[in-house]
């Protein structure tokens, strides 16, 4: 089966990989001549553990190709997926221009029926914009060419991607005719064989479903950091709560975790899009409102007990403080909405002179904020001198380190843990003023 993949960005690159990897053969388009020419040399512009050697396996085998010319493609295809960036617009509702693109440039050279997936996060109602804007571009050819549209959101993890891809929980598939549902039948049998669920819908629920995961997943995670908040005020461990109220199988210990509130490139993005949806249509979504909220100002915690641990704000000019972990996660570089770039200005502001350590993320900081900070070269490194550590991001590296050769190199052994992996008993036994979430 022959299929084309527009847009090399992490959705893009890592399904059109994987589908390679399945056995169809896939062609991924991208305007950036520079990003495909890196493909084409091997270079792979995104992290994502295992998908350098899927890449390389797939190219060698001949089923995953790149290229810039989308109309070159589109004659020899039997389904294009659009999985182009919908970064959010200042009001927060998401830019469907690039979508659009895709959608006018398949009008302006399509021959034959072809299936135009939307892979892409876009708000309910975009499969009848892409839509009229194929056929606006057949009606100026004057041409008449069937086609269908389609939505199949993804729900991959940024570190995870790959075995999500491969063993999905589900796959969700927006349809509007038999002929659409059969063609994506045919591309997902791979996984039917491997008794994986393939919920086939109408399209606006496909769209909507993608915005209503993410946004549960969003309101689990603020409401948990609102009870770890709440939990230090009166006495509670909030590690104790997550305990008991995940036992109860209504709820589940999934998305339970307390921390330093959440980013990325999905979460933040499409609260904000669902809200701006929900007021674009006459209501208010209050719950996730408050989410948006809780999330913001969770951000901020650290920064709060790193001023109580020193008395003010202003006692913190001139400190030297260390930072373990940049990205918005483990296992990916991206730092989108990160708590790390909250951190970072406020200390900065603050006067604070800024040590920072991460195992994958350190270019993209720098591409993001210059040298304004110092780039040290390991976990231990980055904790000279430093009057305080600061665990933004729970790598693997930072769950076990040597707490006696740390108190010996910082100025003041004091611990700020955003993610609450330390044991409070050890550091303690140590010698460290430790601080965390919820307790």
């Amino acid at each position: 089966m022959n299929i084309a993949i527009v847009g090399t960005g992490y959705v893009g690159l890592v399904s059109g990989t994987c589908f390679a990897d399945t056995g169809a053969n896939v062609t991924c388009v991208d305007v950036d001549e520079n990003k495909i020419e890196r493909l084409k040399n091997g270079e792979i512009p995104i992290y994502e553990p295992g998908l350098d050697e899927l890449v390389k396996k797939n190219v060698a085998a001949g089923r995953l190709k790149f290229t810039t010319d989308l109309a070159s493609v589109l004659d020899d295809v039997e389904i294009v997926f659009s999985a182009v960036g919908t970064p959010p617009d200042e009001d927060g509702s998401a830019d469907l221009k690039y979508v659009l693109q895709v959608a006018k440039t398949i009008g302006q050279n399509l021959k034959k029926y072809v299936v135009v997936v939307t892979k892409s996060t876009v708000p309910v109602g975009t499969a009848k914009k892409v839509r009229k804007a194929i056929e606006d571009e057949l009606a100026k050819r004057g041409v008449d060419v069937e086609f269908d549209v389609a939505s199949n959101p993804e729900f991959l993890k940024e570190g995870n991607a790959i075995k999500d891809f491969m063993s999905p929980d589900r796959v969700v598939v927006g349809v509007e005719s038999e002929k659409a549902k059969k063609t994506l039948t045919k591309l997902y049998k791979p996984f039917l064989i491997n008794n994986f669920r393939v919920i086939f819908m109408d399209i606006p629920s496909a769209e909507m479903t993608k915005y209503a995961a993410n946004s549960m997943l969003a309101t689990r995670i603020s409401f948990m950091n609102d009870i770890a908040n709440l939990c230090e005020r009166v006495g509670a461990d909030v590690n104790m709560v997550r305990a008991g109220i995940g036992s109860d199988t209504r709820i589940g210990r999934k998305f339970l975790y307390a921390g330093c509130g959440y980013g990325g490139s999905c979460f933040p993005k499409d609260v904000k899009a669902l809200i701006k949806t929900a007021d674009q249509n006459g209501y208010s979504m209050e719950v996730l409102k408050a989410v948006e909220r809780v999330n913001e100002k969770q951000k901020s915690v650290l920064f709060e007990k790193l001023v109580k641990a020193f008395g003010s704000v202003e006692a913190l000019k001139g400190n030297t403080i260390a930072m373990w972990g940049l990205s918005f996660k483990p296992e990916t570089d991206d730092m989108r909405e990160s708590t790390a770039l909250v951190m970072i200005a406020k200390l900065l502001e603050a006067g604070c002179n800024v040590r920072v350590y991460d195992p994958i993320a350190m270019d993209e900081c720098k591409r993001r904020i210059g040298e304004t900070v110092t780039y040290c070269r390991d976990m231990y490194d980055v904790v000279l001198d430093a009057d305080a550590l600061l665990l933004l991001t729970e790598w693997k590296e930072f769950r076990l380190p040597g707490w006696g050769v740390i108190k010996k190199a910082m100025k003041r052994p004091l611990v700020i843990d955003g993610r609450n992996i330390f044991d409070s008993e050890e550091l303690d036994e140590n010698g460290f003023e430790y601080h965390c979430i919820g307790k």
